[in-house]
């Protein structure tokens, strides 16, 4: 169990048949009371469609030393999953591996990932936070139907198609570039640290924190989001000492 919720620790067998379309291992009654799907360490290989249409998944957690790809649709169709903390190890996404994740609302992408394929969040109605990297590609439609999309200054055809695919991407990467949005930049980050946190709050001020961007997201929406977020904002704190060393007093 984790956190209460069922929870799978997977170690990289071979669940699913593609060929055959059929589960190898475990009945379709066991894999859909799986609430948390752990990846332990040294799996390095998701393959295509082992996590497809799991209707009670929430969380998949994967360690930081293990997966590298995920392969075509591997997560597909998880209605219900909320929270995703991709491996540090991460390369490539494949076609449609979070196609209809209706749920998830958010993903960070980690520096090591360089390609993300087609329609790979597409469907994904609820997200809004997609942190990428500036080298890694996007692949066409790969945040089709979704919040992000519907937010951004483009139009989809008839068949929820853009063929700016360039501008679309640059705007996705760039939507935290303006420097009022440095704390954005600095809680959607991958390694997001206090002391950096409060240095740019001190010199930009409390209402930092209340500073909304395009999307109408604030500082604290991406780190509450962050999956790699080891840290923890006490606000009441962070304006005592704020305050304090305003007025030249200590903790």
């Amino acid at each position: 169990m984790h956190k209460g919720k069922k929870t799978f620790f997977w170690n990289g067998e071979e669940l699913w048949d593609d060929e055959n379309e059929e589960w190898l291992i475990y009945s379709e009654e066991e894999q859909d009371s799986w609430e948390v799907i752990i990846v332990l360490p040294g799996v390095e290989l998701i393959r295509k469609r082992t996590f497809s249409t799991l209707e009670k998944l929430e969380t998949v957690i994967m360690a930081d030393d293990s997966v590298e790809t995920i392969e075509v649709s591997a997560f597909s169709e998880c209605h219900s999953l909320k929270f995703v903390r991709l491996s540090r190890n991460l390369e490539f996404i494949g076609d449609c591996a979070f196609w209809g994740c209706t749920s998830l609302s958010s993903i960070f992408i980690p520096p090591s990932c360089t390609e993300i394929g087609d329609e790979a969040f597409a469907f994904c109605y609820k997200l809004i936070i997609f942190h990428v990297p500036r080298h890694t590609m996007i692949g066409i439609n790969a945040i089709r139907e979704t919040a992000l999309f519907d937010a951004s200054p483009f139009e989809a055809d008839a068949r929820g198609v853009n063929s700016n695919l360039h501008d679309v991407h640059a705007w996705v990467k760039g939507i935290n570039d303006d420097d009022e949005y440095e704390l954005h930049r600095a809680c959607s980050s991958f390694n997001p640290l206090i002391e950096i946190i409060y240095g740019i709050v001190k010199r930009k001020g409390l209402n930092s924190w209340k500073m909304k961007n395009e999307l109408g997201l604030t500082p604290l929406d991406y780190l509450d989001a962050n999956p790699f977020a080891d840290i923890e904002i006490d606000q009441r704190a962070l304006m005592k000492r704020y305050i304090l060393e305003l007025i030249g007093g200590t903790m």
